[in-house]
């Protein structure tokens, strides 16, 4: 036997949780046979994780699961999991779910006199398992058992057991346990995570008024996985989904086809148009025109029988409707027609990392050709800053990895010149920069644009004078006696 062989063979096999995102964060999911610890704060999901990777083993692989809770009652669990779409009660008779309710009884007073031992649970677990043939085993939550124990040492000892009892057993269990604080001390007990063989963390944080769940694979004993917080979300309907960063890579192709920004002026200044699978980033003061540019990159797609999306965060339907039938643009009519689709939402209807996931199925459901989103400063106010940031990664890396062309508009706080954060943290990733600047010039104000970057492709450096009216936006001559427009800090040269 070789030595390669032999390493095989110690190779410690995953068990796939079906949750989404998190196999890929955990290298393949759990590691099979052994118990893995979730431990977490109040509302951070750990209930939730437990009857999740049940559920899942039945509904993606056919696989039967115990579920043990000390702490609620199997019919509340019941009732409470069927809001994600889980009948547990069918599954239950089908023989793919069985509960040991090791819950207290709150008509009876819980006094416990001598010495303390699961024996007689474990035996109850034991059955079970065998009963309905369980591979997956849920145990919730070990905080309710470690409050019969009067002593540490006791406590860990009968832990003990219980990893070596579910290892003779041969399931693959998680188990949760209560921490105190989002940061410090893995569990309560402080010997929870020297008993399992692998150590996941949820955190439900709260940084700058805003809550923010995040999952964490603190160790995963002799097997792989990725390092760091991700963050995740409760999904209404169907339970937790974390957003793997790591699974961004670098890989997507690249074309050189040229598709139509909808303005044959701005395709002339980026050199014939924008790359069809790059990131446009539009940043402009309020009233420069950054919406009525995404509305003609919508309808050039649409002229050319491309289907496009949009994200709309700052205006409703009936205004974005109103406001694009004075530019020429039918909406109805191309909603209809299933070419265009507009998803309206008020940014503080849900959290950053729900408007994520509800615009990757919105993508991947409609199959769009472009995708435009205006705005993504809108969507900045609802997050803090690292969150905002894995939002445009993740998104724009997203559109990317679809292969599809992606405008996003962003507002800088200034009227005159400036930058936004919004723009600091999208502005390396995307392929073209356009900017919407105020002009003050002649006793009057005017408007100008300028291709501030084209990745590549030479395009016009020039800052040029652009007006709207009810067909549009119009691209003039340039500013040729004025510097300093893009600062924010115009001034006139002299000439004579």
């Amino acid at each position: 036997m070789t030595d390669a062989t032999r390493v095989h063979d110690r190779a410690i096999g995953k068990v796939a949780t079906g949750i989404p995102g998190f196999d890929h964060i955990a290298s393949g999911g759990l590691p099979a046979g052994r118990t893995t610890l979730v431990s977490g704060s109040a509302g951070s999901a750990k209930t939730l994780m437990a009857a999740q990777f049940l559920a899942e083993g039945i509904k993606q692989f056919g696989e039967p699961g115990v579920f043990v809770t000390f702490e609620e009652s199997a019919e509340d669990l019941r009732r409470n999991l069927a809001s994600f779409g889980w009948d547990i009660q069918a599954w239950e008779e089908q023989g793919l779910w069985a509960f040991v309710d090791a819950s207290p009884d709150p008509e009876i007073s819980s006094v416990v006199l001598g010495e303390y031992d699961l024996g007689g649970l474990m035996a109850r677990v034991g059955y079970a398992v065998q009963r309905v043939g369980a591979t997956r085993l849920s145990m919730d939550s070990l905080g309710a058992v470690f409050n019969q124990f009067a002593q540490t040492s006791s406590t860990r000892r009968e832990m003990f057991r219980v990893a070596a009892h579910l290892k003779k057993l041969g399931v693959t269990a998680l188990m949760t346990s209560e921490r105190r604080q989002e940061y410090g001390e893995i569990a309560r007990y402080g010997v929870e995570e020297f008993v399992a063989d692998n150590v996941v963390i949820l955190r439900n944080l709260l940084e700058e008024e805003k809550r923010r769940r995040t999952i964490e694979i603190l160790k995963f004993r002799g097997t792989e996985h990725h390092k760091g917080e991700y963050p995740f979300s409760i999904v209404n309907g169907e339970g937790m989904a974390c957003i793997p960063l790591s699974a961004l890579e670098l890989s997507q192709g690249s074309t050189s086809k040229r598709i139509t920004s909808g303005s044959p002026d701005l395709d002339t200044m980026c050199g014939g148009g924008f790359f069809r699978d790059s990131i446009i980033l539009i940043s402009g003061a309020t009233g420069t025109g950054k919406t009525l540019m995404a509305t003609e990159f919508l309808q050039g797609g649409i002229s050319q029988g491309e289907r496009c999306l949009l994200f709309a965060f700052e205006e409703s339907r009936d205004q974005f409707t109103r406001n694009a039938q004075g530019w020429g643009m039918d909406v109805r009519a191309m909603e209809e027609s299933d070419q265009l689709r507009v998803i309206c939402d008020y940014p503080e209807s849900a959290g950053i990392e729900d408007h994520l996931l509800a615009m990757k199925r919105e993508i991947d459901e409609f199959r769009p050709d472009r995708i435009a989103v205006d705005s993504l400063s809108a969507l900045e106010r609802i997050a803090t800053i690292r969150g905002f940031r894995q939002f445009v990664i993740g998104l724009t890396s997203y559109v990317k990895q679809q292969k599809v062309a992606g405008l996003f508009t962003a507002a800088t706080p200034q009227l005159f010149g400036g930058s936004s954060v919004t723009e600091s943290h999208i502005s390396t990733i995307t392929d073209s920069i356009i900017l919407l600047r105020y002009v003050e010039t002649e006793g009057e104000i005017r408007r100008g644009i300028t291709v501030l970057k084209m990745r590549g492709s030479p395009h016009d450096r020039g800052v040029k004078e652009f007006r709207i009216d009810g067909s549009g936006m119009h691209i003039g001559r340039g500013f040729g006696n004025v510097v300093g427009i893009v600062s924010g800090n115009p001034q006139h040269l002299d000439v004579g």
